[in-house]
């Protein structure tokens, strides 16, 4: 397998880890416009044969940085992410209690989005 690069495919709302021209894992996320701008991330999936490589890791990694250019906020809904930003404090800047609530608030309005 060769290097892996990680794509924002932001109209589908997935940043996808891409290798030898597969996808072999993504991020699947929507923005936040209001209370203020975030990336919220869903689910995180890494096709079975490519597991244990730290594509999770670093698609997490990714999110957070796109994030840090964009000048947004993360608030991650997806379990793995959630772990992934508590033992990386110094890459994944906490979001606020009141941006989790809108997150989830937008996800219960739009039940069929993931």
């Amino acid at each position: 397998m060769g290097d892996i690069d990680i794509r924002d495919d932001r109209p589908a709302g997935r940043l996808e880890a891409v290798a030898d021209g597969e996808v072999v894992g993504r991020i699947e996320y929507f923005v936040l416009e209001s209370p203020e701008r975030a990336l919220v991330p869903v689910h995180t999936i890494v096709e079975p044969a490519h597991e244990g490589k730290g594509i999770a890791g670093s698609l997490a990694r990714e999110l957070y940085a796109t994030a840090g250019r964009e000048d947004s906020a993360v608030v991650p809904l997806c379990p793995y992410v959630a772990r992934w930003a508590e033992r990386h404090p110094d890459q994944a800047p906490a979001a606020g209690p009141g941006l989790r609530a809108a997150a989830k608030e937008w996800l219960a309005a739009h039940p069929g989005r993931f």
